[in-house]
């Protein structure tokens, strides 16, 4: 075990090394990525035993049965399970397993992992490859690390150096230019009895839009609109919010409108372990999108890569044939649903800086090469034991195309619950053509579209 780990940590400090190489030779060429890499910057290759193939541009088109404006047909529905990970046989796949993943199996007799093959389904436009190519050459950290700079469109440090650099390629990856999202949240108790939260989202990715230069990002990130429209209790409140690049050099502006007294008013600060909107302290502000917001609070370790079993290529999640209660269970939502496959990801590690406060003193997080998303992260209580575990379950929305989730879940392994968020399978699919603009996210806007 101690010669793996050190041919590991040997394995991703020449990658790394050779990550800073490729970045001059870019500059220098002034042209696309390295050929081996993909135009996000992945591996090209498969695997040394075949179980991961070579990336051959993701998915490019629909599949056939696909009509726009309906569900998404799952490309890769006629696949058979390879095998079932289960708590009796984990410990034959322990190599390929995040910690979150052995702990749940230990804990939960009932959950497992129906593994399929590997499908490199990820892709983007054309000028999201362009725009991650000059990324290359022109993007820096700046603000210690808070910030970036000279990027646009596409994530900014396709060959990444650092942990942070990662993370930011999280947080700026593409998922598209102004869109609409109608989802459901709920927190099942321990008998899986559940009241779902639904919302209507509306969203303008500044960075992303084909309008942004750099005289005119001026430290904006997203415009985001959430309204809650049900249960009953809770339909009518609206959060607005404006997401800046740099949140320490200026945090995120957020707005609320309460319907009761049919008042808009500042929200308190909407960042870090605040708790997520209506998910029952099943989540911090910050697990949105397994994370969003500020890097200050953590130092970030660049582990390196890693092979394992992850979420992935996720259609049966937003199948309409399902309904919430088929997927919604006791204790994690329903496996039977579920699709991992072995991939290639980023490890980083984010430890709470000395004098820093926040309710998780470590995360891990489980990055994919292929589309920069979070697919698995680890969270530490203050006593060094693992907490919660978060998944993002991801699918290629490919009349865009874009990676990104059909759901995510968080899994508290000290309260035996979860909370799973963004559920579309009984609302409508999302709408990557929706017509906004800046006028539609401003606090004068919210008091106009206010009603009980």
């Amino acid at each position: 075990m101690r010669s793996t780990a050190r041919l590991v940590a040997i394995v991703s400090l020449v990658l790394i090394a050779a990550c800073a190489a490729f970045t001059v030779v870019l500059a220098q060429q002034g042209g696309a990525l390295p050929a081996n890499l993909t135009p996000l910057g992945a591996e090209k290759a498969g695997n040394a035993a075949g179980t991961i193939p070579a990336w051959d541009g993701g998915i490019t088109k629909p599949p056939a049965g696909y009509t726009p404006g309906q569900h998404y047909v799952d490309p890769f529905a006629a696949d058979k399970p390879l095998f079932t990970i289960t708590q009796q046989n984990a410990g034959q796949y322990a190599a390929q397993l995040s910690e979150g993943h052995k702990a749940m199996l230990k804990a939960y007799p009932s959950f497992k992992m129906i593994v399929y093959p590997t499908h490199r389904s990820a892709s983007a436009p054309q000028r999201i490859y362009d725009a991650t190519a000059r990324n290359a050459t022109t993007a820096k950290l700046v603000n210690n690390g808070n910030g970036v700079d000279g990027a646009l469109a596409g994530p900014p440090f396709p060959m990444p150096k650092t942990g942070v650099e990662v993370i930011w390629n999280h947080l700026l990856r593409y998922r598209g230019d102004t869109f609409g999202r109608w989802l459901t949240q709920a927190a099942p108790v321990r008998g899986g009895q559940f009241t779902p939260v639904t919302f209507e989202e509306e969203s303008m990715v500044v960075y992303a839009l084909p309008t942004t230069t750099p005289a005119t990002l001026n430290n904006r990130l997203t415009y985001f609109k959430q309204t809650v429209t049900g249960p009953a209790r809770l339909a009518g409140g609206i959060l607005l919010v404006h997401e800046t690049l740099d949140q320490v050099k200026k945090p995120r502006d957020a707005w609320l409108y309460n319907p009761g007294q049919r008042r808009v008013r500042r929200a308190p600060q909407v960042a870090y372990d605040n708790p997520g909107t209506a998910a029952d302290n099943m989540r911090t502000t910050d697990q949105l999108d397994l994370f969003n917001g500020a890097p200050d609070r953590y130092d970030w370790k660049l582990v390196g890569k890693r092979e394992i079993y992850v979420p992935y290529n996720s259609y049966r999640l937003q199948d309409p044939k399902l309904k919430n209660k088929d997927i919604i269970t006791p204790l994690h939502i329903n496996p039977e649903y579920l699709r991992y496959e072995l991939h290639r990801v980023w490890v980083v590690e984010a430890t709470l800086r000395p004098g820093e406060r926040h309710i998780y003193k470590k995360r891990v997080f489980y990055i994919d090469e292929d589309s920069w998303s979070a697919l698995i992260v680890d969270q530490y209580d203050n006593r060094d034991q693992l907490w919660r575990v978060s998944e993002g379950h991801v699918m290629n929305f490919y009349n865009v195309p874009l990676t990104w989730t059909s759901a995510e879940v968080h899994t508290d392994l000290q309260a035996g619950r979860y909370l799973v968020m963004g559920l579309f399978n009984e609302s409508r699919p999302h709408d990557f053509n929706l017509k906004r603009s800046e006028a539609d996210f401003t606090a004068d806007a919210l008091r106009r579209e206010g009603v009980r």
